[in-house]
């Protein structure tokens, strides 16, 4: 017997999210577009991507060193007398199954913090090409992102609308979520820095791709 909060279907989602992943997003990255300015589509000099490829997931999300998940049993009214750190800053994440993982505090989300996170992530991986699987945000599907994508050698393969299940970086969160908090901290900056340590050993794991793996990705063509 198990419990959980109903979570209705997302309107946006297509009928077969599964079906318009599976086209081999390795041969068929979404970087360039039809109408996109022809100017500043090329790779930067400094940028290698001759060591294989690298196969990641990136994602936003903005987890706090307390919940309000758990449930305890108790006889008076249940209290912990603690500091309240909140932080409003967003974690950017890249899981990488075959590279150097990473999590960025940006205090937004928007286009310029997204390729900022992009940067880093070409500076942590810097041998081999990157096929990134993200959502379509609005500051990842923008010309200005896909573009600095395609300067630093990452291609870019968008899943289908309301399809965030299809992405293995949110049991990433859902994982960090639930073993961090709640937990005492001085201030946001320590609470940052545990975040980076707690995210760089969940991502030690891969199975938490194992299944989209198994489905979508040919190992043999990224070799």
């Amino acid at each position: 017997m198990a419990y959980a909060k109903p979570r209705p279907k997302r309107p946006c989602r297509p009928e077969n999210p599964e079906e318009i992943l599976d086209e081999d997003p390795d041969d068929d990255p979404h970087n360039k577009r039809e109408g996109d300015d022809e100017e500043s589509w090329v790779v930067d000099d400094d940028v290698c991507t001759d060591g294989g490829t690298v196969v990641g997931f990136l994602d936003a999300s903005q987890p706090q060193p307390y919940d309000n998940f758990r449930r305890v049993w108790y006889v008076d009214d249940p209290h912990v007398e603690r500091p309240l750190v909140k932080t409003e800053d967003s974690a950017v994440g890249f899981y990488a199954l075959n590279g150097e993982s990473l999590v960025k505090w940006t205090e937004d989300e928007t286009k310029e913090r997204i390729c900022s996170v992009l940067e880093k992530v070409r500076e942590q991986n810097p041998l081999a090409g990157i096929l990134l699987v993200l959502d379509k945000h609005g500051s990842h599907v923008c010309e200005y992102t896909r573009r600095r994508a395609h300067q630093l050698g990452i291609d870019l393969v968008f899943l289908p609308s309301g399809s965030a299940h299809l992405n293995p970086i949110e049991q990433v969160w859902k994982h960090l979520k639930w073993t961090m908090p709640p937990i005492i901290v001085q201030d946001e900056d320590e609470f940052h820095e545990l975040g980076k340590d707690v995210f760089e050993q969940v991502t030690q794991r891969v199975s938490f791709a194992k299944t989209w793996c198994e489905k979508f990705l040919d190992f043999q063509k990224l070799s």
